[in-house]
């Protein structure tokens, strides 16, 4: 379970940096309807940050009950 949160954790990372590219028109991102607008800026900042902590969480090991 560790891994499947460790990758979808790093997919979200992914997809968040390829958003906020595009939002902020880097010259290396492919053109599209998201080019040079604000809203993906924020989106993918948000999958980033949501990306990382479930990566984080995601790679503790669980405590044991009791």
């Amino acid at each position: 379970m560790r891994r499947a949160r460790l990758t979808i954790g790093l997919m979200l990372v992914g997809a968040g940096l390829v958003f906020v590219a595009q939002g902020l028109n880097l010259p290396f991102a492919p053109r599209s309807f998201m080019t040079r607008d604000t809203t993906w800026i924020v989106i993918g900042a948000l999958l980033v940050a949501g990306g990382v902590a479930i990566a984080l969480l995601g790679g503790r090991p669980s405590r044991p009950p009791g």
